[in-house]
Formats: structure tokens, sequence, C-alpha cells
């Protein structure tokens, strides 16, 4: 059996019983309210309290892992001697990455037998978690950490990333779009179709007039450009709009005949940015 743990971060939006039915250890991401001292983990707070916060116009500020936060996770598995594989959450999105390296580089010195390896995702919520469910399942068949870590390199361009969202305001509030696209667009009851590109960062690539527009507009992605359309597997992730998640994933019941959707909430970290009503889409593709 191979010597090593599988780690990664909240981001990836996997459920706890998903990542302990495929053998992944998380390190959580936090977050606090502005006004308040109180820092929370990733899904700390139950997400519908946390979405209608959100909804009554009270800010969330996120914070990355810290590399001593990476060290105090990593270092007791490699005092039992096990090796680690690190699958991080986009660098182009955050500097946790970052900190996961500089966390590597420096236990690796105080521990020169033992291998610490951090892999970049270039991907968030869903897509992040379906890069590292694959992974997993490639560990859990026998690979070694550089088969695993190689696997994990060459599959995340084409994990493909579809999101829409329902209120511009939070994409305005991160700097994704201007003000004036916001204030338009929110009156003209227009719904961004975005992407995650192949350095990690989200694109705004399409708009669509009105929400049942958007939800056809994800499906359509699905059809031009996943890999294998009729086997999955797909991951549905939203906040707090189950009924559009449904949705979507009856589309491609009815179209595709596919059996394999996961549907998973977008957690908090990931959704202080996106905000609620965010609906996204995450599958194996031809390319991102």
């Amino acid at each position: 059996m191979s010597n090593f743990t599988l780690y990664t971060d909240s981001a990836c939006d996997l459920t706890p019983e998903l990542m302990e039915e495929i053998g992944v250890k998380c390190i959580s991401m936090t977050f606090t309210f502005d006004g308040e001292e109180k820092v929370y983990k990733d899904n700390e707070m139950p997400l519908e309290n946390f979405y209608r916060l959100m909804r009554g116009g009270t800010v969330v500020r996120t914070a990355a892992i810290n590399t001593e936060e990476f060290k105090e996770a990593f270092e007791p598995e490699l005092e039992a001697g096990r090796d680690v594989l690190y699958l991080g959450f986009s660098s182009g999105l955050s500097t946790t990455f970052n900190c996961s390296k500089i966390a590597a580089e420096e236990l690796m010195e105080k521990y020169p037998d033992r291998t610490v390896r951090v892999v970049d995702s270039l991907s968030a919520s869903g897509g992040f978690g379906l890069l590292v469910y694959l992974t997993a399942l490639q560990k859990n068949n026998g690979a070694d950490l550089s088969q695993t870590a190689q696997y994990a390199i060459d599959k995340i361009q084409n994990i493909c990333h579809w999101f829409t969202v329902d209120d511009l305001a939070y994409l305005k509030r991160g700097g994704r779009i201007s003000p004036t696209v916001a204030f338009v667009g929110g009156l003209l009851g227009i719904k961004p179709v975005l992407h995650t590109d192949t350095e990690g960062h989200l694109v705004n690539v399409s708009k669509a007039r009105g929400r049942k527009a958007s939800v056809t507009a994800l499906a359509e992605r699905y059809t031009e450009t996943a890999l294998h359309p009729s086997e999955g597997p797909v991951f549905i992730c939203h906040a707090d709009c189950y009924e559009d998640a449904k949705e979507l994933a009856e589309i491609f019941r009815k179209r595709h005949k596919l059996k394999n959707v996961k549907i998973m909430n977008i957690g908090s970290v990931i959704g202080a940015h996106s905000g609620p009503g965010t609906l996204a889409l995450f599958f194996d593709g031809k390319e991102r």
C-alpha cells in the first residue's frame, strides 16, 4: 500500500463524508465577519445561516492557510514515517498554495528522508474537488506518490469549471467586474457565465438574460466539451440554490442519461467571494 497521505484544503468543497470515503485529509480555511473578532473554520457555521447573513449585507473576509498551519498538519505524518502529497487551492486565487510550498521546503530540510510534494490545482470549489476525487482514486488503486502527483498534474487542464452567479454585487466587490457593469447587469437581469482559465483565474465568458437561460448555458457547455458526456462524473455545486442545482442535474439525466452526478454545497470561503445563488458545474472535458 502507498505509504503517503493525500491532503487537500477546504476550498475543494468536498463533503467531509466523501473525503473520509476516499481517504483524503483536509486543512480548513477560515473566515470572519466584518466587525467581529471570532474566526470561523470553513463551514463551521451552518451554510443556511451563512448565506442568510450575506443576503442581509454582512461582509465576509477570508484568510489563506498560513505556513505554520501547513507544518502543523503535515509534520505528524512525517514523524510517523509517511510522506505527504498536497493538492492545493489555485495560486491564481489565493496565497494558500505559496504558503504550502514554503512549509514543504522547511519540512523537507527537517526530515530529509521524507517527501512533501505540493501540486497547484489551478482550480476552485467542485473543480478542485473533482481533481482531488479522481486523484484519490488513483492512490487507492495502488499508485505511488510520484505517480499520483503526475496524474493530478496531467488531469488539471481537463477539469472544466463553469458557473453563473445570481447577484453581480459580489463579483463587483471582489474586483471581477466593474461597478458600471454590475449596475447595468442588475437592471437588465444579466447573469454572467464564467469559467476558470488555464492559469486558475476567473474569466467572464458570456452573458445570459435571466436565471433559467444561465442554467441552460451551463448545460450547453457540458454538451459541447465533456469528455464522456454519458459517463461523468459531474459535480454540481450551489450556494443556497439547491433547486437550480437539481434542475441542472435533471437536464443531464434527460439529455445524456447521466447517472454519476453529485450535488454539493459551495462552502463558506468560496461562497464569500461568489455570493449566495452561485451555481457551478465541474466535469472532465476535452480541454479546460
